[in-house]
């Protein structure tokens, strides 16, 4: 796969064009004290897939850091890098798979990872209940459907079916299907031969009634891929406390949907009622978000020992990087875990508890 760098985010700042010009972008609200915040996701369209970044907003913990959030999907990760990069969002999501070919360059200069909100493994290869592949070893010289060549399942599918001895350009040939339904649909209608996706986008397809069968992993996954929250370094100069707000929020929105994954749907939902699925009840939505986010979930905590909510580990960046070839030699301009003391200072039992009341 070619490498991203630089120059090929830059290139992606086309797309962003009409994004930014729409009106009252990054103004504050006539009226509020609340500072605005505008956060990036590489999305098309809202999904739960964000839950524990936005439903804050609809909890109070973002008015309890004195902001008001506003979250724009920008379409792919690159756009969201780009955005960040210029100041145009304040703070955006980030994935090493993008990043890190950018810093393996000496082009990573801007922004700073300093929140993990999503820890590894996410991603599947999933084929329809009779298909005769059995193993991803089987996968060899079929078509592999992944969501969008801009997302991450796409180059971190590549690097571990690389792992398993497969070519992924010369063995493999991939078929970007889409987001959701549309993805479960291409494999059912056999468009492709096996759908490479993340948890949350499996949820949205078993919520449609679409079947299928997850192959199982292999005893060698690697430890890769988590997302984070990441912010310009002169705003972690500057202002701290903004990029400390917004991670104690999404840690506070991550310990409430672990109490009560079904209050955490219902505060999304009532956040994002167009995501429902058409003509659903409350109760059927509900159920929807929560079978698109049951296997996420489990993915809020971090899998090392001792640490907070958040902690990054920098092995995982250095697995990634070996996985692809690139040659870093210092991770320290990529992230930072100076702000997760203060992000987990707060009243976790007080949160559980508003998590069990909550109605």
């Amino acid at each position: 796969m070619k490498q991203i760098d630089r120059r090929t985010f830059l290139g992606a700042g086309a797309s962003l064009a009409a994004w930014s010009m729409l009106p009252g972008l990054g103004m504050a609200q006539q009226g509020s004290s609340l500072r605005q915040v505008r956060l990036g996701v590489g999305l098309k369209a809202m999904s739960p897939i964000v839950i524990n970044l936005v439903i804050g907003e609809i909890l109070g913990y973002n008015a309890a850091e004195g902001f008001t959030l506003n979250t724009l999907a920008l379409g792919t990760n690159a756009n969201v890098q780009v955005a960040v990069d210029r100041g145009e969002v304040d703070f955006g999501v980030g994935v090493p798979s993008f990043g890190l070919p950018v810093l393996a360059q000496g082009d990573w200069k801007l922004a700073r990872n300093f929140y993990q909100y999503t820890y590894p493994y996410k991603w599947d290869i999933a084929v329809l209940p009779d298909s005769p592949v059995q193993s991803y070893a089987d996968l060899k010289g079929l078509r592999i459907g992944v969501s969008d060549f801009g997302a991450t399942d796409y180059p971190v599918t590549r690097n571990v079916l690389r792992l398993q001895g497969l070519d992924p350009d010369g063995d493999l040939q991939w078929i970007a299907v889409g987001n959701g339904v549309p993805a479960g649909v291409a494999l059912r209608r056999q468009a492709v031969d096996a759908l490479a996706y993340f948890d949350t986008g499996f949820g949205q397809i078993e919520a449609a009634g679409l079947p299928f069968r997850l192959l199982p992993r292999p005893d060698n996954l690697p430890l890769v891929g988590g997302q984070f929250l990441q912010t310009r370094v002169s705003t972690l100069d500057s202002h701290p406390q903004w990029a400390v707000g917004l991670g104690r929020s999404v840690s506070k929105a991550s310990t409430f949907i672990l109490e009560n994954p079904r209050a955490g749907a219902l505060a999304f939902l009532r956040m994002y009622p167009e995501t429902a699925p058409r003509g659903a009840s409350q109760d059927a939505a509900v159920e929807a978000v929560l079978q698109a986010i049951s296997r996420r979930i489990k993915l809020y905590r971090p899998p090392y020992p001792d640490v907070s909510m958040g902690y990054i580990e920098v092995s995982e960046f250095r697995t990634e990087a070996e996985m692809t070839g690139l040659q870093i030699a210092d991770y320290a301009p990529f992230y930072t875990n100076d702000l997760i003391g203060q992000i987990d200072d707060y009243d976790h039992e007080a949160i559980r508890t508003q998590a069990r009341n909550y109605t």
